[in-house]
């Protein structure tokens, strides 16, 4: 692949955006940021028309790959008919439906747009609710970039405020914040023991830390966080803007039967559309209703409302999550393999269809990965086969064993 096209690209974009690309992360492709002209299914076109296996899958949101037919059909019906419109529609409560639907715990929702924004929602709700101001989260977790929750990807330290983690960030505004550890169910337990002292609202939690690592939680973790919520009057809120579609149709709560009081859900919510949403228990999210203000002048419009809809239809099959699991643990085997072959190849972490290279020695990140990473990625590029800075890897319903084969083969080359 000879990348020109792209290299070009990238140049004259940085003439009229900042950083030459439209989210900040993605300028840490290597060699540089790949221009695509077309995606289907499990693949990528670039400017040059050479193909590529994706493993970025829009970071995420494409459970079912690019341009799914009934997703596609059911946004140009309703595109030739209103885009966004202002008012209510029928849409808006039949894609709601569906979603409840699939969610165990899904009494109520309300539309959003981002995950970043979804997230400052639900943790308003919560202050609502009890009264208190602060939130507990965990290091290595990410919950977009808004100011209030944008910290704690170093180790915890309860005795230490949180730190900003960009420059221009607003060091007041993670005077509410709280950081804990993962997994770590003492450190919980004591925290959360002193919920009223520290006034704490919330509990936000990726039950699976998908930005640091793809750690599984440990058995009793998340359950023992919706018994501490219990008791000392705290909002649980799981934040499944990865997990949520992507690891059952029912998200981390239908995987590890535990349910938060909230969930916030977007990425493989619409299928490749922009669309977000709280969803949880009706009391909750029924504050919209008494003075909590949520707004929004792309909330839940109909082209993207079309697309929940037809994704939720799709993902109720389930021969769908037979499919991820399949392609999926043959990706682990396959290229975990080559990866173990290999002198300082690193290793696979796995949850569904969720996957993340391991540098031997650890380190992996939000921005980037340690060890051998830079070189694979870009050495993966150059065969035709797209990755993510950051060594995650998303697997869906259109890839097969045959690209799984075929990356595997290319692995064995870059690792030589």
């Amino acid at each position: 692949m000879a990348l020109e096209s792209s290299r070009a690209a990238f140049e004259r974009a940085g003439r009229s955006i900042g950083g030459g690309v439209g989210s900040g992360l993605r300028s840490a492709m290597r060699p540089h940021p790949l221009f695509v002209r077309e995606a289907r299914g499990a693949h990528v076109w670039d400017l040059d028309g050479d193909r590529y296996v994706d493993y970025v899958m829009a970071w995420g949101p494409l459970v079912l790959g690019h341009g799914h037919p009934h997703v596609v059909d059911a946004v140009r019906d309703v595109a030739t008919r209103m885009q966004v419109v202002g008012t209510g529609h029928e849409l808006e409560y039949l894609a709601a439906e569906a979603v409840l639907d699939a969610v165990p715990h899904g009494e109520r929702l309300v539309w959003s747009n981002t995950g970043t924004e979804a997230v400052q929602v639900a943790l308003r709700l919560a202050r609502a609710a009890t009264g208190r101001r602060r939130v507990l989260k965990f290091a290595r977790s990410y919950h977009g970039w808004h100011d209030s929750v944008y910290a704690g990807l170093a180790e915890a330290d309860s005795d230490q405020p949180a730190l900003p983690a960009s420059r221009g960030q607003s060091p007041t505004g993670l005077d509410d914040l709280v950081v804990g550890r993962f997994n770590d169910i003492a450190m919980a337990e004591r925290l959360l023991a002193e919920a009223r002292e520290r006034d704490i609202a919330a509990v936000l939690v990726d039950p699976i830390v998908s930005n640091g690592g793809v750690e599984a939680p440990l058995p009793d973790f998340l359950p023992t966080l919706r018994a501490l919520c219990d008791q000392h009057g705290v909002v649980l809120v799981f934040d499944e803007v990865i997990t949520g579609f992507r690891i059952a149709r029912g998200g981390a709560a239908e995987k590890y039967g535990v349910r938060p009081d909230l969930s916030v859900f977007g990425k493989a919510i619409a299928g490749g559309f922009t669309q977000s949403a709280v969803v949880g228990r009706a009391d909750l999210v029924d504050q919209v209703t008494a003075g909590v203000v949520h707004a929004g002048t792309f909330n839940s419009n109909p082209i993207a409302m079309a697309a929940v809809e037809a994704t939720m239809q799709v993902l109720a099959d389930p021969t769908v999550y037979d499919r991820l699991e399949t392609v999926a643990a043959y990706f682990d085997t396959t290229v975990g393999k080559v990866l173990a072959d290999a002198p300082e190849g690193g290793s696979l972490n796995r949850v569904g269809s969720l996957l993340q290279y391991v540098p031997d020695g650890g380190g992996t990140g939000l921005h980037g990965t340690g060890g051998r990473w830079d070189a694979i990625l870009e050495g993966m590029l150059r065969r035709g086969f797209l990755f993510m800075p950051s060594g995650k890897v998303f697997l869906s319903t259109a890839h097969t064993e045959s690209d799984v084969d075929a990356t595997a083969d290319a692995l064995a080359e870059v690792l030589a």
